[in-house]
C-alpha cells in the first residue's frame, strides 16, 4: 500500500527494533532486529508462540523489554514512553470496551484520554462510525454487540486519535466476511493516507493481499523478511502461495526445536 513515489529515507522509520529481548519462563523474543518503513503495511507472521504478540505488547508499552531498543518515528520509546504512545495505537485480538458506554460515548472518552480537541474528536468519531457502518448503533450499549461489532468499535477507538503507527493482533479472527471486508478496507485507506500498519494474522491470504512486506519470526527471531516475491525466492518456490512459502521457511525451525 506504500506510495513508492515517496522517498522512504526522507523520514524516520515507523518502527525500529534493535536487539529486542524478552524472557518469561523461557525466551519469547530473542535479539529481534526489525524495521517497518513509514507508510508501510507490514505483516508480522509466525507460528503460535513465535513472539509476535509479545513483541507488539513491548512496542505498545504494555510490557517492559529485558533489553534492546524500540524507536517509533524517531522517538525512543523506552526513554520517552508517553511521546511514543501518543503516535501509536494497539488493537489486541480480544476487543476491550466499556460495555456500559455506547460507541459514540466510547470514542469521545478515548479521544479525551489522548487529549484530542473536542470538535476534532467528534468529527473523527462520526467519520469512523459511518465508515464502519456503526452509525445506526451509535446510541446502543456496547454490551449488547456481537463480537464483530465490538471489534469494529475497538478499531475505531484505536484510530480516533489518528495514530502514525497502528498495530493489530489478529484483528480479523472470528469476523464474518462482510465485517472483515470493512475492516480491511479501512486499514488500506489509513495506510494510503500515510499511517504505518503492523498486522499479525494466521489468515495468510490476508497478509498476501494487503502487505507491502512480510516478516516471519520463529522462536523470537526474524528468520525471513521481504515482499512476497522475495520470500518466494528465499524459499525456492517461485509461484507458490504465501502459505506454502511460510511452511517451507518455518519447517526447518520446527525440526530443530
Amino acid at each position: 500500500m506504500q506510495d513508492q513515489s515517496v522517498d522512504a529515507g526522507s523520514q524516520p522509520a515507523a518502527l525500529r527494533l534493535s536487539d529486542l529481548r524478552k524472557a518469561f519462563t523461557k525466551t519469547a523474543v530473542d535479539g529481534l532486529d526489525l524495521t517497518v518503513r513509514a507508510g508501510e503495511f507490514y505483516a508480522l507472521l509466525g507460528p503460535n508462540g513465535a513472539g509476535k504478540t509479545t513483541t507488539l505488547r513491548m512496542v505498545a508499552g504494555l510490557l517492559p523489554p529485558d533489553d534492546g531498543g524500540i524507536e517509533i518515528f524517531g522517538v525512543d520509546a523506552r526513554r520517552d514512553p508517553v511521546a511514543a504512545k501518543r503516535i501509536t495505537a494497539w488493537l489486541p485480538d480480544e476487543p476491550m470496551l466499556y460495555d456500559k458506554l455506547d460507541p459514540l460515548e466510547y470514542l469521545e472518552f478515548v479521544a479525551g484520554l489522548w487529549g484530542v480537541e473536542p470538535k476534532r474528536a467528534q468529527q473523527s468519531a462520526v467519520e469512523l462510525l459511518e465508515v464502519l457502518e456503526l452509525w445506526p448503533h451509535r446510541h446502543e450499549l456496547c454490551e449488547g454487540f456481537s463480537r464483530g461489532m465490538k471489534q469494529k468499535v475497538a478499531l475505531a477507538g484505536a484510530l480516533v486519535h489518528e495514530p502514525k503507527l497502528l498495530m493489530l493482533d489478529e484483528p480479523l479472527t472470528g469476523l464474518d466476511a462482510a465485517i472483515a471486508r470493512q475492516v480491511k478496507d479501512l486499514l488500506v485507506a489509513r495506510c494510503r493516507a500515510g499511517a504505518s500498519i503492523i498486522l499479525t494474522t494466521h489468515i495468510l491470504e490476508v497478509a498476501e493481499r494487503l502487505a507491502d512486506r512480510i516478516g516471519i519470526i520463529h522462536h523470537g527471531k526474524l528468520i525471513a523478511e521481504g515482499t512476497l516475491a522475495e520470500l518466494r525466492d528465499v524459499a525456492g518456490q517461485k509461484n507458490s502461495s504465501l502459505e506454502d512459502v511460510f511452511l517451507e521457511l518455518t519447517r526447518p525451525m520446527e525440526r530443530a526445536a
